[in-house]
């Protein structure tokens, strides 16, 4: 038939007729079964076999959760954070899906609660503009007392707009793997690998009298290899430029250590402020490996089973679980 359905013919009385599937909806087991599976603590072939399905029939299930995103904006309207009068640190990352965008994900690392989350081409001032202010509106006269960041200027600038000049710490686990990729550890230069050490060293600053050694010995490099920041070497004739700087990722590892270093100290002053953005990371390192354990997905795909695991993170008992089912449920139709 025209239409891509089969007909079919009796033999015995010759009528004719056309096969209607059933169409079943969205049964509240689907969705515990959902809920599992992307959990983690089941695959297809495990439930096939509690179900008495095929693995295809799971996925055709599975299907109406994939092609509807579950937004923030209802998680929220169902299942809101927790709520207290302690003061609390907000962090910002993204989850970069290969170069076709980047999966926000913003958190209150405090509590450790996913707060929002959104699938933006990059991180740019005006991504991050448009979802702080939807979190602002949300968290009403709870906002964050303190905020630690990659220091992305865009997460800057957002930060400062949208929650005033509240203490701002610089993840020293981005520094400190930025500096590592620019000195090397086999460097000929023996001030390379004197400023990586001095660089890896950040980490382990845990008082202000720690921090004053630190910053007397970034000092006492400048004074003995400043010299070569200076070097420069003359270019080939046939190009534009004249000269360049002998040691380019020299200075931008001094530079890296040197700029805002204020920054890198906050956690020292401000209780409960913590030095890296280790809350975030391993958010984004379980949505890395989620993706990796269902690898094969389109990117439409990929963003609606990210949202489902950012869902399913505020998910703590069976009660929240039915009332989330039930709203996404009354969306839908």
């Amino acid at each position: 038939m025209k239409s891509g359905k089969r007909r079919y013919r009796c033999l015995s009385c010759n009528k004719t007729f056309v096969r209607e599937r059933k169409k079943w909806g969205t049964p509240w087991q689907d969705f515990k079964d959902w809920y599992r599976y992307v959990k983690g603590r089941v695959n297809r072939e495990e439930l096939g076999d509690q179900r008495k399905r095929s693995r295809q029939t799971i996925s055709s299930r599975f299907h109406v959760f994939l092609a509807a995103v579950v937004s923030p904006e209802l998680v929220w309207n169902v299942l809101p954070p927790r709520k207290t009068e302690e003061k609390w640190c907000y962090g910002v990352d993204g989850k970069w899906l290969h170069r076709e965008g980047v999966f926000l994900v913003h958190r209150d690392i405090t509590h450790k609660q996913n707060l929002w989350w959104s699938y933006v081409p990059s991180e740019s001032y005006a991504a991050l503009d448009n979802d702080v202010k939807h979190l602002v509106g949300l968290l009403g006269t709870n906002t964050p007392a303190s905020a630690v960041s990659d220091w992305k200027r865009a997460i800057q600038m957002a930060v400062g707009q949208y929650f005033g000049l509240i203490p701002h710490q610089r993840c020293l686990a981005h520094v400190i793997r930025y500096s590592n990729t620019l000195l090397p550890k086999r460097s000929p230069l023996l001030a390379t690998r004197h400023l990586r050490a001095i660089g890896k060293s950040l980490l382990n600053v845990e008082n202000v009298e720690e921090k004053g050694q630190w910053l007397h010995l970034l000092t006492n490099w400048g004074y003995e290899y400043g010299h070569l920041l200076i070097e420069k070497t003359v270019v080939p004739s046939g190009s534009r430029r004249k000269w360049w700087y002998t040691h380019g990722s020299l200075r931008r590892g001094w530079r890296l250590l040197t700029t805002d270093t204020n920054f890198f100290f906050s956690f020292l002053t401000i209780k409960g402020l913590p030095k890296t953005n280790n809350s975030l990371e391993g958010v984004n390192r379980n949505l890395n490996g989620k993706l990796g354990d269902h690898r094969g997905l389109i990117l439409s795909y990929q963003v609606s089973f990210l949202s489902w695991v950012m869902a399913f993170s505020r998910v703590t008992t069976d009660t929240q679980l039915k009332q989330l089912w039930v709203e996404w449920k009354r969306r839908r139709l």
